[in-house]
């Protein structure tokens, strides 16, 4: 097996126990990965603390010359990184190399950001300025569902406001962050990047470490509970991008053929594996049936499989505990009188494979409307009346997105 390294303090740095990483598409592990230990955070967190100093005081415009390098060097790699993405994240090749793509270019697009100083107040009593300043060292954790951007989401931001990174990304997909670490050292000072993995324990270490001065924490509702009460002792500050579970309502002046592919990529996109996918269809009654039958066709067209085989537009889920969950909601739905349109059972071959379900005659309060499923399963609720269908669309706990689906654009912002 390839052998991982960890980024601390700008040295390629290895850990006295590894942890398997698994294909998605065969269940089984292909790649080990550092499990970094106490001290090896603590040293990449003093590492961040040393090279605060020189970073923070940086000028702006080497800054961004720096991110511009990442980008740069990030580019003639996309496809290695699309091959790794495939085989921990477990989507099709051509995601991969768009997700790799996107990296490239969110370290070129903030590279171009401005930190303006704002002027409050400027008169004969005073002025008022707010400027913007480093907070310190941030403690980056990342989720699994897209592995490569996220991180690079959260190392662009914090290097061109001066600030330095320690960053974990999700033990099921390590490994495109330990090689995108690997990749930087020699660009940015020792100590400004910083890389570990490891399991939950290293995610809970970061959250209450003295040393990390903000958490940027991507991942579900439940864990991001659990990081504001550890952060809350010492006042860190606190970025949280959680689960979702948006609604889409669609009124009757839609036509279904027309709307169904918009809608279904928008529910079924990386295996529905996105935050911020459509997870709840509410359809008005006078074409709920014609709009089942065109997402249906849809559904039954689409070529689900490993990543690395041609024409697959949809991977497994990434892993085992999500794949127990969505296979859960769709046994609760189906037992509480729910119809069946396509897919609805664990596809028979090895990986953690399920088909594109989707589920008509639900109701608010079956656990598939109210919980998210972060897979390839979409609920379709029927309404009447547009005033229920906006009260049933916000009973839920969850924010994030939403939309509404007409082809009268006031109508629609009304």
């Amino acid at each position: 097996m390839t052998s991982y390294t960890m980024t601390i303090d700008g040295k390629a740095v290895a850990a006295d126990k590894t942890f398997e990483v698994i294909d998605p598409a065969t269940g089984e592990p292909f790649a080990e990965a550092p499990d970094a230990n106490r001290e090896q955070l603590d040293d990449a967190v003093a590492a961040a603390r040393r090279a605060l100093a020189d970073w923070s005081r940086t000028p702006l415009d080497e800054r961004r010359q720096v991110l511009q390098n990442i980008g740069a060097a990030i580019k003639p790699k996309i496809g290695d990184f699309a091959d790794l993405l495939v085989r921990e994240q477990g989507k099709p090749r051509d995601r991969a190399a768009g997700e790799a793509a996107g990296a490239m270019t969110w370290f070129r697009v903030t590279a171009a950001y401005e930190l303006p100083v704002e002027v409050v107040r400027d008169d004969d009593k005073g002025r008022i300025e707010v400027r913007r300043r480093p907070i310190g060292v941030v403690g980056g954790i990342t989720p699994w569902n897209f592995p490569l951007i996220l991180a690079c989401w959260k190392i662009a931001p914090a290097l061109l406001t001066g600030n330095t990174i320690v960053l974990k990304p999700s033990p099921y997909t390590p490994l495109a962050t330990l090689v995108l670490g690997e990749l930087i050292r020699d660009i940015v000072p020792a100590g400004v990047v910083n890389i570990v993995s490891g399991g939950d324990d290293l995610g809970r270490a970061m959250t209450t470490h003295p040393g990390i001065d903000k958490i940027s924490f991507t991942g579900s509702v439940e864990t991001g509970k659990a990081i504001m009460a550890a952060v809350a002792p010492d006042l860190k500050r606190l970025t949280l991008e959680l689960g979702g579970n948006d609604a889409a309502i669609v009124l009757p002046d839609v036509d279904p053929k027309e709307a169904a592919p918009k809608i279904f990529e928008a529910a079924f996109g990386n295996t529905g594996q996105v935050c911020s996918a459509l997870k709840r269809l509410y359809v008005h009654e006078d074409i709920y049936e014609p709009m089942c039958a065109a997402l249906a066709d849809l559904a039954k067209q689409a070529k689900v499989g490993p990543g690395t085989e041609e024409g697959v537009s949809f991977g497994p889920l990434n892993n085992q505990m999500q794949l127990d969950k969505v296979i859960s909601l769709v046994e609760d739905a189906k037992a509480n009188g729910a119809r069946i349109l396509t897919g609805g059972s664990r596809m028979e071959r090895p990986g953690y494979f399920y088909p594109l379900t989707l589920v008509a005659d639900v109701t608010d309060g079956m656990r598939l409307v109210d919980e998210e499923q972060f897979g390839p399963v979409l609920p379709i609720l029927r309404f009447s009346d547009v005033e229920d269908a906006i009260e049933r669309a916000n009973r839920v706990k969850y924010g994030l997105g939403g939309s509404v689906w007409t082809r009268d654009v006031e109508h629609g912002l009304e």
